[in-house]
Order: C-alpha cells, then sequence, then structure tokens
C-alpha cells in the first residue's frame, strides 16, 4: 500500500518557504504570554520529515492559513493542496 501523500515530505525549496512564511506570520502576534515564542521555536526546530510540512500549516487557523497562502509561491501551494486532499479535506474548502 502507497505511503500516503500527506506524510511525504515536499522538496526542500517549499518547505524552507512555508518554514519562513510561517514564522514571520507567528511574529506579528502579542508575545506577552511567551505563545510566540513556544510557535516559533517548534517551528524552528523542525526538520523536513514525515508530516512536518502539514504541521506547520495545521498550527493556523483559517484566517491565518488565508495569510500563509498569500505569503507562499505557487509551487508551494500546490504541495500543501495535493496533501491536504490526500488527507482528506475537501478541494472546495482548500483555500492553497
Amino acid at each position: 500500500m502507497e505511503k500516503n501523500l500527506y506524510y511525504i515530505p515536499p522538496d526542500e525549496k517549499c518547505f524552507v518557504e512555508v518554514k519562513e512564511k510561517s514564522i514571520e506570520i507567528w511574529q506579528t502576534y502579542d508575545n506577552d504570554f511567551g505563545y510566540v515564542d513556544e510557535k516559533v521555536n517548534r517551528i524552528k526546530n523542525i526538520h523536513n520529515v514525515g508530516d512536518n510540512f502539514m504541521y506547520m500549516v495545521a498550527m493556523f487557523d483559517s484566517s491565518n492559513m488565508r495569510k500563509l497562502a498569500l505569503k507562499l509561491s505557487k509551487e508551494t501551494r500546490k504541495a500543501i493542496r495535493k496533501r491536504m486532499i490526500a488527507g482528506g479535506n475537501s478541494s472546495e474548502n482548500i483555500i492553497f
């Protein structure tokens, strides 16, 4: 049985792009309680294995996913979209 695409890492370029843009978005928020540091440190310390690519995306609510989608290249949005569909999301509800 073929492994679900959701759990297959993308190319390094897409992974780094999501990592950088995710950190950018988190750093726009108030860090009074250390929440931003927690999220950013978690992202900084992950590698391009398994579903870590999608893990970074899943850290966001739908509003922040829209912000992320606007910051990403077409290639990276496509890699996310394919994995979301493979993970069981309806294509009509995917903003990437």
